[in-house]
């Protein structure tokens, strides 16, 4: 997998603290974080986000304020493109087919009834 796509656990930790406050400096995201690292390493990591064009900042007196370049939404479908793409040969059919078929997954009529519209959405549209 592509290392600019790629994140780790704590990078993942980072972005979705920082998608939940909408921007933080580097010690607010230290703090939303489970056992923290070190506040250099919060900052190193920061910085290899940037780097990989996840986050841009903004500089607000002595302190950088980071922000995520994409939207949460964005991101998540970005994410998951690569996952069907990467264990589903690029089928969607096999991957609902593998959530559906997960032994925990007890999906509410309320979602049943929301899938089949999206369903027929996409039908409608073509895709």
């Amino acid at each position: 997998m592509n290392a600019e796509f790629h994140l780790s656990r704590r990078e993942r930790q980072i972005m979705d603290a920082l998608h939940h406050r909408g921007s933080a400096t580097a010690a607010e995201i230290q703090a939303a974080l489970p056992d923290p690292p070190s506040y250099s390493a919060v900052r190193a990591l920061l910085r290899i986000l940037e780097e990989k064009g996840h986050l841009k900042h903004r500089r607000e007196g002595a302190r950088y304020v980071y922000m995520p370049r994409a939207s949460q939404a964005s991101a998540r479908r970005s994410a998951l493109k690569r996952v069907v793409s990467t264990f589903f040969q690029g089928s969607v059919t096999q991957a609902m087919a593998a959530l559906l078929e997960t032994a925990d997954t007890r999906l509410p009529d309320s979602e049943l009834h929301q899938l089949r519209q999206l369903i027929d959405q996409a039908r409608k549209e073509g895709r």
